[in-house]
């Protein structure tokens, strides 16, 4: 009973400190997961002064990545997509293409295993859909309403993809299981998934006006069948959570499920971030910074660069600076494909340190800088290339 109080206070008092450091931040003009960012610093094993639970933080970590996830997928709408902007379905998988392989490259010249190049290659090409949401929500923004169109779909269309890269390069690497098994696994998931988008916005449309059922139904379907996909399948329960999600993306309940769900994805971002920054090792960090440099150079030059110059190319209706400076950070997926390369013991605790650092320094760089990323019109662009 003394074990339990103990952890829920550290929990409130946790939650409290982030929401305090995220108010500060605002003040000061930055983007509130700053705060929860230093929270996570402040309370982390590596530094002076109170200590969170190791193991509680990583399991906030893990839920929050799962339970983001799970909301990112019901956040999917490739219809409305392929509706208003056509040239994204093309341009996010060819840059999701050109950043695995050129990151993938790299880390594999520099002397990771290749399972462990591929994993961080595709953290790399993914940027964070919170992140972005919470761009496209800001009071300071200053993006128009088609470049916050675009970022969220362009962050989606590279989920989707993302996820599709993720379960196939595990099955090609052995998801824990011989491979045949998860071939059928996938099989049995994909049938799953199915079913659940098939009848389960029939039977929330039957409890609109029943607030807890809706939300409970909702969420457990979609946990269960997360929990189901990763068993069946070996993969991560977050990626698993995001296929999930996907099951009540289409039909008239999706909105109220996302309207719903919102402010749970709030609380579990506050917990996710606050995660991100206790794990971060400094002594590890500190023997890893060529890795950090490597990461972020990545992140502008091969997926910020590449986003510019096919924005420019598809003409999408975008400021072509803010689509790219918005898209540049690594995000929730960098933590669940680093964490997975950690898990198979190829991944030194340096590249991991710098990875989650890569996390904390993009996303800060990128939710502030896109505020000030050129600020120029279609019309404009197409004026100065006459």
């Amino acid at each position: 009973m003394e074990h339990t109080a103990v952890t829920v206070l550290e929990v409130g008092a946790i939650l409290l400190a982030a929401a305090f450091a995220g108010w500060v931040a605002r003040r000061l003009t930055l983007p509130a997961i700053v705060g929860y960012l230093v929270i996570g610093i402040l309370v982390s094993p590596f530094t002076p002064g109170y200590v969170a639970n190791g193991e509680q933080v990583t399991l906030f970590a893990e839920v929050g990545a799962i339970l983001l996830l799970f909301e990112v997928g019901i956040e999917v709408d490739l219809g409305e997509l392929r509706r208003e902007h056509p040239a994204v379905l093309w341009a996010a998988p060819l840059q999701m293409l050109v950043t695995l392989g050129v990151a993938t490259a790299a880390f594999a010249w520099l002397g990771l295993e290749l399972s462990a190049a591929a994993l961080l290659g595709l953290a790399i090409a993914m940027s964070s859909s919170v992140v972005v949401v919470n761009i496209t929500r800001s009071r300071r923004r200053t993006t128009d309403r088609d470049t916050e169109r675009l970022l969220i779909g362009w962050s989606v269309l590279q989920d989707v993809v993302g996820v599709g890269a993720a379960v196939v390069l595990l099955t090609v690497l052995g998801a824990g299981q011989p491979v045949h098994l998860t071939v059928l696994g996938i099989i049995a998931f994909a049938a799953l998934a199915i079913a659940s988008a098939r009848f389960l916005p029939y039977a929330l449309a039957g409890l609109r006006n029943q607030p807890d059922l809706f939300l409970t139904v909702s969420v457990a379907t979609g946990l269960a069948v997360a929990g189901a996909g990763a068993l069946f399948t070996g993969i991560p329960l977050a990626l698993a959570a995001f296929i999930a999600g996907l099951s009540i993306t289409e039909g008239p309940v999706s909105a109220e499920a996302r309207r719903r769900l919102r402010p749970f994805r709030d609380l579990f971002a506050i917990f996710f971030f606050v995660a991100i920054g206790s794990l971060i090792d400094p002594t590890a960090l500190g023997r890893g910074l060529g890795w950090l440099a490597l990461c972020l150079g990545l992140v502008a030059i091969a997926k910020s660069g590449v986003i510019f110059g096919l924005a420019r190319i598809s003409k999408l209706p975008a400021n072509a600076g803010q689509l790219a400076v918005g898209l540049g950070q690594v995000g929730e997926f960098g933590f669940v494909l680093a964490t997975v390369a950690v898990a198979r013991g190829v991944l030194p605790a340096e590249v991991y340190a710098a990875l989650l650092a890569a996390v904390s320094i993009s996303i800060a760089v990128s939710s502030i800088a896109v505020r000030y990323a050129r600020r120029s019109t279609p019309a404009t662009l197409t004026a100065m290339e006459a």
